[in-house]
């Protein structure tokens, strides 16, 4: 075979190729849910409304799917670190996708993943949770300044209770 009719063979299997798979717009992007800044400050305002009832003051992050910070609110008496240990909470969830009292049991010393707790950033202790709808992680919420992992998650979960009616699809 010559080297031109080799050329057009090619040329014709390529042409083929993409004849059988057309390339559509939606093949090369998606979409995905975000959090109103609205909503997250719903979620953020139910959290430390429930923290409050139950004597903690607090602070709460809200971030997006990425980890971004969208919202933060800090009680007039939380601690200063409260704010850094709220947003790193919330972030942690949103990365890794998992509740960070989950992520605390996962990465304990000697275990597979112990590891993931030198990252920066990555707080492995109960507070961050992330927020679902319809199978999708639509960002996370953070809360620091309870007494305790398992306080600051009950107050998570009510800034996520308050926001549920508004986010199910």
């Amino acid at each position: 075979m010559s080297h031109s009719r080799r050329f057009l063979f090619a040329t014709a299997c390529v042409a083929s190729l993409f004849a059988s798979t057309p390339l559509r717009a939606q093949d090369g992007t998606f979409s995905t849910r975000q959090l109103t800044p609205e909503t997250a400050l719903a979620a953020a305002r139910a959290a430390i409304e429930s923290c409050r009832k139950s004597g903690y003051q607090v602070a709460v992050a809200v971030t997006d799917r990425a980890g971004l910070l969208q919202v933060l609110l800090r009680d007039r008496f939380a601690g200063a670190h409260t704010v850094e240990m709220a947003t790193n909470k919330a972030w942690t969830a949103a990365s890794f996708r998992t509740a960070t009292s989950d992520l605390a049991v996962e990465t304990q010393p000697g275990r597979p993943m112990s590891g993931i707790r030198a990252l920066p950033r990555v707080i492995a202790a109960g507070g961050g949770m992330t927020i679902e709808a319809g199978g999708a992680v639509l960002g996370a919420i953070g809360v620091s300044g309870a007494p305790g992992g398992d306080a600051d998650d009950l107050c998570a979960k009510a800034g996520i209770r308050a926001i549920a009616d508004a986010i199910e699809f």
